[in-house]
């Protein structure tokens, strides 16, 4: 298990908190796609060992990740669009004002070509709940040993807290023990310590959520539990007292007035807006769509920045020279080599690390109305290539790892083990495969 324990906790140090697509949902059809591509694949593996099994486990990580980037890539400029020209043309979304007036377009290509834009004037972001406790001196003893308990209420659940003060506790050795119950309990609410000027310090809680519907009072109480020890714990501690309550966003969208409960919200399915700050002195900003051009630049750059980062990926494990450790550089490389001349045509650039970079010039040239088809076309040819060997790639990691076989399988009488996908293939099935 300690094994196995240290890929789960790298997986979770590195990529648990990363935003999560909406291409990273599929359909059951998808799942079983998958599913028998691992079943082959493991069907025909040899059986081998790992050299290195601590690299290994990091590197196959690193490896379905990225590869899994390019697929959410390839899958984003293919959504629900039919032709070649059609997939780099998605539209992108821009603000005039990106430091108080984030927007990302949403939609799915359906909307009029000639849909208008908006102006919107941001008054007020939306707040969450902030309960600051009594400032106490850090090192004085002020709780007196013995056990306590208190709940905190939000409008989904509610939590009991015990906890137990030492002789010799220090007062902040106590909030630093309320801040790790509460932080671990997953009630939505993050608790920190703060320091006034004098150095004293306090227990802060602040909700996760912002903004209070009509029906609510608060989004999170804090009451001691009925015996004297626990209420005049609470005193003293101070954590039940709002310093700061939650309120919603105060906006107008081309000057009719809204609100919502979440700085980020979207506008008719289509602009996926997050208010940053008030837009009191820089004016109004303006919503829209980029100019052609721009919006074909921006999506191959999301393929590019994908592709990339495989290329970092690879090169970052090749460092012994190994046949099996190069052989990811080597593969993911060689879509490029075969067609940079085509590419370069276009604005796409190979430079020695094998990574691609886009000239902007060059390529709005290569969209003239007289070069269009044939550079949409190169796109797409680029961008199915990349899919298909980050498919590859994501099925079967350990084929990219330094290993050393230990016996082949009998070619033509070898069997399917349905109930085991793979000891090689397929690895943690976290948000896909």
């Amino acid at each position: 298990m300690a094994k196995i324990d240290s890929a789960y906790a790298y997986y979770a140090s590195t990529y648990a908190n990363k935003e999560v697509s909406r291409y990273d949902s599929h359909k059951k059809s998808d799942l079983r796609k998958i599913y028998n591509r691992i079943i082959k694949t493991n069907k025909e593996s040899p059986l081998y060992k790992i050299s290195n099994m601590s690299e290994a486990k990091k590197y196959a990580i690193d490896i379905k990740e990225s590869s899994k980037a390019i697929l959410n890539a390839v899958d984003s400029l293919s959504d629900k669009y039919a032709g070649s020209s059609d997939s780099f043309q998605k539209k992108v979304a821009e603000s005039s004002n990106e430091d108080a007036v984030g927007v990302r377009y949403v939609g799915d290509g359906s909307e009029n070509k000639g849909a208008d834009g908006f102006d919107i004037e941001v008054r007020q972001l939306a707040a969450p709940q902030i309960n600051t406790g009594s400032y106490l001196d850090s090192k004085a003893l002020s709780f007196i040993p013995g056990s306590y308990s208190f709940d905190i209420n939000t409008n989904a659940s509610s939590y009991e807290f015990q906890f137990g003060v030492s002789t010799g506790e220090t007062n902040g050795e106590v909030q630093d023990k309320l801040k790790r119950l509460i932080n671990a309990s997953g009630l939505g609410i993050e608790a920190d310590i703060v320091h006034d000027d004098s150095g004293k310090a306090a227990l802060q809680l602040t909700s996760m959520q912002t903004g209070l519907n009509e029906t609510e009072d608060s989004l999170f109480s804090v009451a001691p539990s009925a015996n004297a020890e626990s209420i005049s714990m609470m005193k003293q501690l101070g954590i039940d007292k709002v310093s700061s309550p939650a309120h919603n966003s105060d906006f107008s969208l081309n000057g009719t007035a809204h609100s919502s409960l979440s700085n980020t919200f979207t506008i008719n399915n289509t602009f996926e807006l997050t208010l940053k700050k008030p837009t009191t002195d820089t004016g109004a900003a303006a919503i829209g769509f980029k100019a052609n051009s721009d919006a074909v630049a921006d999506n191959v750059q999301t393929l590019v920045d994908a592709y990339n980062k495989m290329i970092d990926v690879a090169d970052d494990y090749s460092v012994n020279d190994s046949a099996d450790a190069t052989r990811l550089l080597r593969d993911i490389s060689s879509i490029t080599k075969g067609s940079q001349s085509k590419l370069s045509y276009i604005g796409l650039m190979t430079d020695d690390d094998g990574k691609l970079t886009i000239d902007r010039d060059i390529l709005a040239g290569a969209l003239s109305p007289d070069r269009a088809d044939d550079t949409f076309n190169t796109l797409t040819a680029l961008k199915d290539a990349i899919g298909d060997k980050a498919n590859s790639v994501t099925v079967n990691p350990m084929n990219y790892v330094q290993k050393v076989v230990v016996a082949y399988k009998n070619p033509g009488h070898n069997f399917n083990t349905p109930y085991i996908s793979s000891i090689y293939s397929g690895m943690m099935l976290d948000s896909y495969a």
